[in-house]
């Protein structure tokens, strides 16, 4: 399991599940900084110490296959998970008796900017965090102690000043929170990159080591790809994650923020003493389906151990009213009763502020009624002409231009397109005059299309989003493009049409990546966010937009697959292509099926990197009827299961379920590192 995602949202609750997630991440990256210090001391004895070098290099190695990146959510991308097998499997096995050079600007420096500017910010960051939270907290327990007595313009200025003082904070967190993961992120490239480097180094100075050089660059390129293939996803995820940062610090802070509960935050709750009255913050928390409120005293010392962590006991009540409390029957300001089932008499509540007493009401007295969202899409005649007129322009003008698609066009002009083709008095079969529009105004319209000016949701649908994205996490290969074909046929008519018109003109885009370089990779960046999005905005979606990006991968690869004619699909046996085909087998009607990807395989020991398959090399296997069941584990010796004599269906998004799986480009089959162990160190 990753490192918990840090919502932005989180940062205005402050909630001790935040902190813990928070605590989690500064922990993570005092590990990392310590792990970079032993790195770069292992470095300097590698570099001078030439006598003890097989003691260096065996400590050095060591420390790298002890490390591993922890990725943010519950799954990491094929990229991801070579970049960390590389280092675990590869680099411990290539190091002998070495003449070094320049080690120092290749391995020592970066690492140590690394460290002081990349994580040395993020220690900035949490000094500023931790003051600016001190000085709130405290400017709040005196602002909630004022009287109501007191002028107004006494509690005017009183609440300005600790308006300013919560935005202050609130600052603060969300920058400290947005520095924690652009680290986490960073380092997978920035702390990998210089290791690479100063391994090609090296190979350079290895007098015996030109042919196990040799034998380790197919490793070398296939690093590479996933390095710019991380990077791009990176760069692509942190434009999203600064745009929500920014949406999240410019919203209404009276509104409240998606979560898992109806209604949480802090309250002070008013406590009966022989002398008088204490008000105790507690943590409170209020789920409406259960009708579910409670308590968590954050003032205590812990008492009870959860998952190795002291925390207070949490007490839970089932509401059974909620009351207004009037200003001139109470000292204290924003105050609430409820009353409980499991208690006699009233609970008297304080809130932080008059708007934030208002979304506790109304959270436990009913919500106030919400317009639906116009559910209004350009999905029709229209729409599917304009996709056309654009893509054929696009071809007709050529598929050679330079970042096709990746260029952006003139906002003013696109705006100007999408009014003038969109506007209730334009024909529906409307041309598009070439000599108006350039290629990157088209393209950019076409994207715009497809993103949020004219759908009311992703062409991928809402509601299949977390199958799609469950389905390529998966470890197997052949299961991801078996069950994102499934998904496809269990998309509207429309939105597989459309998907269909679309996927093969990326498919012609990406035969001229030559010249273009817009390769299935570079496309899948682009056109996944575009036809997938997440309905909640939030950091842990944004960490998902890698996985779209597979997705959008899968349906540009497989298209000739999915394209396949109707003789070729009919009355084919169904071969034993490594695990039992028939449940694979789909046929066009079936739509009830929902992935059910095979149990993860172990991260500890990772195959070797199959060889490169070609999907035009295997054979198309035809369509059976019958509904799908979840896909079963693999099965190299089962019997060939017979085929069902089923009429073909006509040429359209057909079954590629039986052919070899391309998925992501993998690294060649290498020969084993072990039949040279003269160039091997002995490493215990």
């Amino acid at each position: 399991m990753g490192l918990p995602t840090l919502e932005f949202s989180d940062s205005f609750v402050d909630s001790p599940d935040f902190r813990e997630r928070l605590k989690c991440h500064e922990i993570e990256l005092d590990r990392t900084n310590t792990f970079i210090k032993e790195l770069i001391t292992d470095g300097h004895q590698l570099i001078c110490a030439l006598k003890n070098l097989s003691a260096a290099v065996q400590k050095f190695s060591q420390s790298l296959q002890e490390f591993q990146f922890e990725c943010i959510g519950d799954a990491e991308t094929d990229d991801e998970v070579n970049i960390d097998c590389f280092l675990m499997k590869y680099l411990a096995s290539v190091l002998d008796c070495l003449q070094i050079q320049n080690a120092d600007d290749v391995l020592i420096t970066p690492l140590e900017r690394f460290r002081k500017e990349q994580i040395g910010a993020a220690k900035e960051g949490k000094k500023k965090f931790d003051k600016e939270a001190e000085k709130y907290y405290s400017s709040l327990e005196k602002h909630l102690n004022l009287s109501s007595r007191k002028k107004e313009s006494a509690l005017q200025e009183a609440d300005a000043q600790i308006d300013k003082e919560r935005q202050l904070f609130y600052d603060a967190s969300l920058e400290y929170v947005f520095k924690i993961q652009e680290v986490q992120e960073k380092k997978k490239f920035e702390f990998v990159e210089p290791l690479l480097a100063f391994l090609q180094g090296l190979f350079t100075f290895y007098h015996e080591g030109y042919e196990l050089a040799h034998e380790f660059e197919p490793y070398k390129q296939q690093l590479q790809f996933n390095l710019q293939n991380t990077r791009n996803n990176f760069l692509s995820t942190k434009q999203e994650v600064e745009k929500l940062m920014n949406r999240v610090r410019s919203a209404d802070q009276d509104q409240k923020p998606p979560g898992q509960w109806t209604m949480e935050g802090y309250l002070y709750v008013q406590e009966k003493r022989p002398l008088g009255c204490a008000w105790i913050q507690h943590y409170c928390t209020y789920e409406k389906g259960s009708n579910t409120f409670s308590m968590c005293n954050t003032e205590a010392k812990p008492t009870a151990k959860q998952n190795g962590v002291m925390s207070n006991p949490t007490e839970k009540f089932r509401l059974k009213s909620c009351i207004r409390r009037k200003t001139d029957s109470i000292d204290k300001r924003f105050c609430f009763d409820i009353e409980v089932v499991e208690r006699h008499g009233i609970i008297t509540l304080q809130a932080l502020s008059e708007s934030n007493r208002r979304l506790w009401l109304e959270a436990m007295d009913g919500k106030e009624p919400v317009s639906p969202e116009a559910n209004f899409s350009y999905l029709n005649e229209a729409g599917f002409n304009f996709v056309r007129k654009c893509i054929q322009l696009v071809e007709l003008r050529g598929l050679s231009t330079m970042g096709l698609y990746r260029v952006g066009g003139i906002n003013s002009k696109v705006q100007k397109l999408m009014t003038t083709v969109f506007s209730p008095k334009a024909a529906s079969d409307m041309d598009l005059d070439s000599d108006t529009w350039d290629n990157k105004t088209i393209t950019s319209g076409l994207k715009n299309y497809l993103r949020l000016v004219c759908l009311s949701e992703p062409l991928m649908t809402y509601k299949l989003h977390s199958d799609f994205l469950l389905a390529v996490k998966s470890d197997d290969q052949n299961y991801r493009v078996c069950a994102v074909h499934a998904l496809v046929h269990k998309l509207p008519d429309k939105n597989k049409e459309m998907l269909e018109i679309l996927i093969k003109h990326l498919l012609n885009v990406s035969t001229h990546s030559e010249n273009n370089m817009m390769t299935v990779s570079n496309l899948g960046v682009i056109f996944g966010p575009t036809l997938m999005r997440s309905q909640e905005e939030t950091v842990a979606a944004m960490m998902n937009i890698k996985f779209q990006n597979i997705v959008v991968e899968i349906l540009i690869e497989n298209f000739e697959k999915a394209s396949e004619s109707k003789d070729n699909t009919q009355h084919t046996p169904v071969r034993n292509n490594a695990f039992i085909l028939y449940p694979y087998c789909i046929s066009l009607q079936s739509a009830a099926w929902t992935p059910s990807p095979p149990t993860p395989q172990s991260r500890t020991a990772p195959p070797k990197p199959a060889p490169l398959q070609s999907p035009k090399t295997s054979p198309p296997f035809p369509a059976c009827g019958g509904p799908l069941p979840p896909c079963p584990p693999a099965s190299p010796r089962a019997p060939p299961t017979p085929a069902v004599q089923t009429p073909a269906p006509e040429r359209t998004w057909a079954v590629w379920i039986g052919t070899s799986p391309v998925g992501r480009t993998q690294a060649q089959q290498l020969p084993d590192l072990h039949q040279h162990p003269q160039r091997l160190l002995t490493l215990k």
